[in-house]
């Protein structure tokens, strides 16, 4: 796996960043283009039910959690 790439994001109208690899955010943008959305607003979906968990942990759990309901 790569390195960590953070970007920041627009969330529920405030700023914030996010750090994941390369492949979680290649993951990320293809969940968001599936859904007719951009990845900021998936990530703010994800954010909305994420819990305990720090923003970058969901996205990865979303991910795994979306990649075995597709197969």
């Amino acid at each position: 796996m790569g390195r960590d790439l953070k970007r920041s994001l627009t969330i529920a109208g405030h700023r914030t960043s996010l750090s994941l690899e390369p492949e979680f955010w290649e993951a990320l943008r293809k969940a968001a283009a599936r859904r007719k959305l951009s990845a900021a607003a998936l990530a703010a979906e994800i954010d909305q039910t994420r819990g305990g968990r720090n923003l970058s942990s969901a996205v990865r759990v979303w991910l795994l959690n979306e990649a075995g309901d597709r197969r």
